[in-house]
Order: C-alpha cells, then sequence, then structure tokens
C-alpha cells in the first residue's frame, strides 16, 4: 500500500542522509537482503514523519 510512493525517497535517504546510510549499511553487513534492508529504511522515515506530524514540528538535520 505504501511500498511505492516511499521506495524513492527511502534510496535517497540512504545516499544522502548519514545516520540512515550507515543503518543500511549495518542492516546489509547483518546479512539481510537489500529488499529487507530498504523496506527497514522505509519504515524507519514513516515512524520520523509521523513523530514530527505527533509534535508539530519542523525536521532538523541533527537531533535536538
Amino acid at each position: 500500500m505504501c511500498a511505492k510512493p516511499c521506495n524513492m525517497p527511502a534510496l535517497l535517504a540512504m545516499r544522502f542522509n548519514e545516520p540512515l546510510k550507515t543503518r543500511y549499511e549495518a542492516l546489509i553487513q547483518a546479512g539481510k537482503p537489500p529488499k529487507i534492508a530498504i523496506t527497514a529504511i522505509m519504515r524507519k522515515l514513516i515512524v520520523l514523519a509521523n513523530a514530527l506530524l505527533r509534535d508539530a514540528r519542523p525536521w532538523t538535520p541533527a537531533a535536538p
């Protein structure tokens, strides 16, 4: 349901967001297939977006 719209943002996040890139690489090193690792990054982005909307705060590159 949400996989297709979230796929490209996850790929871009893995490329340009250092913490997510590190997380993806750790999942791959742990033996996860690339599709599973991408799905984990998609879920992480959805959880992050939900938290930002819930708290009504803008995204900042560094955690407060």
